[in-house]
């Protein structure tokens, strides 16, 4: 066998580790993009939480662009993010809010021991809004204008970092 044969094995196993390492040092675009981003708002009627008038597809169209936030009283990540739905509503955001496989006295104690942003709330029992969105958890976050079509989608919690683009997506959508 000749001495180039022999490491050729070594070569090759050399040769798809650096690529290998490569490719971790040098990831593909790991952006989550939304196929929910420039349609419509998808077809929905939900109860309110409160006695409140129904969240529908219509309620969306009303002129004014909105904050919709899918949360839960259970989810702990939705805690870290309540201060920061706040601030978007003392900015002059509306804020809409589904709560995801949820129950309304839960809600409430949510709501009052974190504050209360969403000028609505409407519950979403069995996720299926939730899913007719293209979201698959809680918290998540979109943008929609006065026509009700989305514009924006924030997957995960709100961080203050994220506030900038929310409210400039929000004035986009103006």
């Amino acid at each position: 066998m000749s001495r180039t044969m022999r490491f050729l094995p070594l070569a090759l196993l050399l040769l798809m580790l650096a690529g290998l390492l490569w490719r971790i040092a040098n990831p593909g675009d790991t952006a989550v993009r939304s196929q929910m981003v420039g349609k419509p708002v998808p077809e929905l009627s939900l109860p309110g939480a409160f006695d409140e008038k129904p969240i529908t597809s219509a309620s969306f169209a009303d002129g004014k662009p909105r904050v919709l936030n899918f949360f839960a009283s259970w989810c702990v990540p939705c805690i870290a993010e309540a201060p920061l739905l706040l601030e978007l509503k003392r900015q002059g955001a509306v804020v809409d809010g589904i709560a995801v496989r949820d129950r309304p006295e839960n809600i409430a104690r949510f709501l009052n021991q974190h504050g209360d942003p969403f000028a609505r709330v409407g519950l979403d029992p069995q996720s299926a809004v939730q899913l007719a969105f293209g979201s698959a958890g809680v918290p998540e976050t979109f943008v929609v204008d006065g026509k009700g079509i989305i514009r924006f989608q924030h997957i995960g919690v709100i961080e203050r970092g994220d506030l900038p683009k929310i409210l400039r997506a929000l004035e986009e959508a103006r």
